[in-house]
């Protein structure tokens, strides 16, 4: 991999991760860590902790969680869908990205070594300064394996065969995704080796953690099917006693209650902080603020874009089981908007808004990560403050169960499975299903992930790597579920590599397909 070498004000990407009442017009301008020039960087506590901020802020551009990201990651899966008029998005779900269009994969390929480059700076650097404060030198050593190691999560996850730059050179080779993978694991072993369970501070909240690693370690060997490993991870993080799910299913996809006893890893958005241009990538301006375009982009038709909207195979899911009050599961309405009496969208009732169109009428509409209780009257500002939760404590459980049931012990995943369903008020499965084999267990961790997770871009991930694009049965049910399965090809599971990578590293392959 060949870089480029951005100059960047680091300063500004401090807001990713310190509140807004802290930030004072001076903090926005400071000596730029990554600029080999500036000699006098490097130095001080203060420049590591700058720069260790400069790798958190590659989370922020529209590479990764301001918009590419998410819709990379959630428009494969079954429970979503786009009639986006952009054809770089529209042919994202249908399997058909473009080898001459990097548009969206592209941006994000570029951006995950943007990070990358900036953790390795740190870690190239930081061991050198002689710290007034060991513990602090040791967190910021810990979060920056964490975050390289995130961000080579993302390309390995979604382009297969990638460079792994674990130093600063010009040029890296292709690995193997064994290999990748290999890498991923041990940055995240590093990090929770190094990072405290809690920060005290409240300055510090949204920094990568303990829990934030192990959480993502046992992700990597679940994603690799190393069970026995993942399973000791996400018993790790439960035995941490940090972590419990919140009483309100829907607290994990607005602006209020953030960083929350469920939240183990979010990325910060602000209305407030920074300025009121949106961050589309490579060297930032002053101007720059830290808000996220994912709300316009997934908005309800009139109140944003609509390029991505829930299916109806999960509208329909959600009516497969009852409550204990014999309603309907909570987490339809905390996902989505649709036709149903009293429900509101921006201040508008949704059956009066719509009613001039039928075919909006009978829609459906993304409610999760969307600015809809009412303070504001559209997402047109493109400036929404919902931070991005990317790992949340009901995945772990889950992932848990997961890891019990593929390691023969069946019968404990259901406490864990319970614990998920219990919130919503679901009944209890060892009742409702008691004595599931392993078989029958894994189909119902399926759906019950696929509820819990909507919209969150986990759902294409499982598919994956329940190895279901590979088999003809689940294939075919798939393509029942969702048309734009029809349109997948062998190894169209990856994004290609951008050509712009292939073109500048000699030897790298394309993935199978394209």
């Amino acid at each position: 991999m060949k870089y480029k070498i951005y100059n960047y004000i680091a300063g500004f990407f401090s807001l990713a991760i310190i509140t807004t009442s802290c930030v004072n017009d001076e903090d926005l301008i400071q000596v730029d860590p990554n600029n080999d020039a500036v000699d006098s960087f490097w130095k001080t506590d203060q420049d590591a902790v700058e720069g260790i901020n400069a790798a958190y802020g590659s989370l922020l551009t529209d590479g990764t969680y301001m918009r590419s990201t998410p819709l990379l990651l959630d428009l494969k899966g079954d429970d979503c869908r786009s009639n986006s008029p952009w054809d770089a998005m529209y042919n994202v779900g249908r399997f058909n990205s473009n080898v001459s269009n990097a548009a969206i994969y592209g941006w994000a390929y570029e951006t995950y070594y943007q990070g990358v480059y900036r953790a390795n700076q740190v870690l190239e650097n930081v061991p050198n300064i002689a710290f007034t404060d060991a513990t602090l030198k040791n967190r910021i050593l810990g979060e920056a394996r964490f975050l390289r190691g995130l961000y080579l999560f993302h390309a390995v996850n979604m382009f297969k065969s990638v460079p792994l730059p674990t130093q600063i050179a010009a040029i890296y080779p292709q690995k193997t995704e064994a290999e990748g993978w290999a890498q991923v694991i041990a940055d995240f072993k590093a990090a929770a080796d190094l990072l405290p369970a809690t920060h005290a501070d409240l300055n510090n909240k949204g920094r990568a953690t303990k829990g934030a690693a192990l959480g993502y370690l046992g992700k990597a060997y679940l994603f690799t099917k190393d069970f026995t490993n993942a399973k000791i991870a996400f018993k790790q993080v439960i035995d941490l006693g940090v972590y419990s799910l919140v009483s309100n299913y829907r607290d994990n996809f607005t602006d209020t209650n953030e960083n929350n006893s469920e939240s183990l890893f979010e990325v910060q958005f602000s209305r407030s902080a920074g300025g009121v241009d949106l961050g589309w990538g490579g060297a930032p301006a002053t101007g720059w603020g830290k808000t996220s375009a994912r709300a316009i982009t997934y908005g309800p038709r009139a109140f944003g874009w609509t390029d991505v909207q829930p299916t109806f195979t999960l509208f329909n899911e959600f009516q497969v089981e009852k409550t204990v009050t014999n309603a309907v599961d909570p987490r339809l309405d905390a996902t989505m908007f649709y036709n149903k009496p009293g429900v509101k969208l921006y201040g508008q009732t949704f059956s009066t808004f719509y009613a001039g169109n039928a075919g909006d009428l009978n829609d459906l509409f993304c409610r999760k990560y969307q600015n809809s209780d009412g303070n504001y009257a559209n997402e047109f500002d493109w400036r929404s403050g919902i931070n991005e939760r990317l790992l949340r404590y009901a995945d772990v459980l889950l992932m848990y169960a997961e890891c019990l049931n593929e390691t023969s012990d069946t019968p404990g995943a259901y406490q864990y499975i319970q614990m998920v369903r219990s919130r919503v008020g679901l009944p209890n499965l060892a009742t409702a299903k008691p004595g599931m084999n392993q078989v029958q267990m894994r189909e119902q961790i399926g759906h019950e992930r696929f509820l819990e997770f909507p919209l969150e871009g986990h759902r294409f991930d499982d598919i994956r790597r329940w190895g279901w694009l590979q088999d003809p049965v689940k294939l075919a049910w798939l393509q029942s579920r969702d048309v734009e399965f029809k349109s997948y090809a062998q190894g169209r599971e990856f994004f290609p590599i951008p050509q712009l990578e292939m073109d500048n590293n000699p030897g790298s392959n394309q993935n199978d397909s394209y």
